[in-house]
């Protein structure tokens, strides 16, 4: 079958990691110590991202929730695997993602050239990106990583709509590139991802972009004209969302309930192929190669590791496999937001646009999926409190009747409010 799987590429960790204190005597240097395990480790592979020319791991550790201040063998581990492609941003776990790399950097700051750090300013709120508030939110980030630029700056975060591109944003990163504050400018995306991604496609100033890009979302056809566009343009991609849960509780963390006849097929399909459900989505994105990497966000060594193994692993995912991720993407649809605002835009009144219902869809996501109940209430709680109140007053059934997903949305905003108010 070709495949080993997290299981198996365990041997092949155990191994390297065997052969380093067979080699290393004891009382080595630490410095000595790390650098000659990196070496006879694993490292997972790189591709060029977009027209930077730029190579990058095909795995990104998102540290959206990682408290980095204490858990500083993550980032250890992340090197040792070639995993040197960090994504972090200026709220993430309340500023200790950022604080936490920084304190990595202070420690060893010749570890700086060999990283390709990610960063941005929190969700954007307004119609249009104030460009005094992305400068004031890099120089926060610059400061608490104990760096003098970052190389990827995605200086609107959830980008919504085509129109947060504005000239004054482009003139702002060009001057932010050209005072070597950042190498590359993009933003990141996961709603009304291909009218951003097709805009970004037209302007000569967006080097890259994370968007959320799936088994589920690679269903649809204007999101493949999109990826394409901007792969044309030379636009590097990063995915993000790539498990592709929804609101609807069905995965505890890492651990499978398994409720479904379509959930036991999917996971006995790929357990026989040697694969996790979740290796096997990470291989699906990772097998269009317009993608230059994907980002996932890993809270302890064996999720890294099983991540990891998913990259390795050189078997190519068969055509009877992509056909069940479609089968089950169809089957259970409604379980899942695709991010498409703009159709419930249409039908909600003004206070919960733009893209309100979708926010909260992606909260009770991080909620009932991720196990990141504290940060889906601390996001709940950033809605204005005039909506938050009335959110169980309003009729829900033009969005529910508009939902290409056909999602119970009057259920689920209820499930919403019980949950994170």
């Amino acid at each position: 079958m070709g495949t080993v799987g997290a299981a198996g590429l365990a041997s092949v960790f155990a191994s390297a990691e065997s052969a380093v204190g067979m080699t290393e005597p004891s009382g080595t240097n630490p410095d000595v110590a790390r650098r000659a395990q990196e070496s006879k480790s694993p490292h997972v592979p790189q591709r060029k991202l977009g027209k930077t020319g730029t190579k990058v791991p095909q795995l990104t550790i998102g540290t959206a929730t990682t408290n980095l201040i204490e858990n500083q063998i993550i980032l250890r581990k992340t090197l040792q695997w070639g995993v040197n492609c960090w994504d972090t941003a200026t709220n993430y776990a309340g500023g200790n993602s950022e604080l936490g790399i920084g304190k990595y950097l202070t420690k060893d700051p010749a570890i700086r050239k060999r990283l390709f750090i990610i960063s941005k300013p929190p969700d954007i709120r307004t119609a249009l990106p104030d460009v005094a508030d992305i400068e004031r939110d890099l120089q926060k980030s610059l400061k608490r990583m104990n760096t003098e630029y970052i190389d990827l700056y995605l200086g609107v975060h959830n980008m919504f709509d085509s129109g947060q591109l504005t000239e004054e944003l482009g003139r702002w990163a060009k001057s932010a590139k050209k005072r070597e504050l950042i190498r590359y400018f993009g933003f990141s995306t996961h709603k009304n991802m291909a009218q951003s991604l097709a805009a970004a496609a037209r302007l000569d100033w967006i080097d890259a972009i994370m968007t959320a890009y799936n088994f589920r979302l690679m269903q649809n056809p204007e999101m493949q004209a999109a990826v394409e566009a901007c792969h044309k343009a030379g636009i590097g991609l990063i995915a993000i969302k790539t498990q592709a849960a929804g609101p609807v509780a069905k995965w505890a963390g890492q651990a499978a309930k398994v409720e479904t006849e379509q959930d036991k097929k999917l996971i006995g399909h790929f357990l026989k192929r040697g694969f996790t459900q979740g290796q096997a989505k990470i291989k699906v994105v990772l097998q269009d190669e317009r993608f230059s990497s994907v980002c996932v966000g890993m809270e302890n060594i064996a999720l890294l590791r099983s991540n990891v193994a998913a990259v390795l692993d050189k078997a190519k995912l068969t055509h009877e496999d992509i056909a069940v991720f479609k089968q089950y993407a169809k089957a259970t649809c409604s379980d899942y937001c695709a991010g498409c605002a703009h159709i419930c835009d249409s039908a909600v009144p003004d206070a919960l646009r733009p893209g309100r219902i979708s926010d909260i869809m992606r909260y009770l996501m991080y909620y009932n999926n991720y196990g990141e109940q504290d940060r889906a209430r601390e996001l709940f709680a950033q809605i204005p409190n005039n909506v938050r109140n009335n959110l169980l007053n309003l009729d829900y059934r033009r969005a529910e009747a508009r939902c290409p997903q056909r999602m119970p949305i009057t259920k689920l905003i209820a499930e919403a409010v019980g949950k994170l108010a």
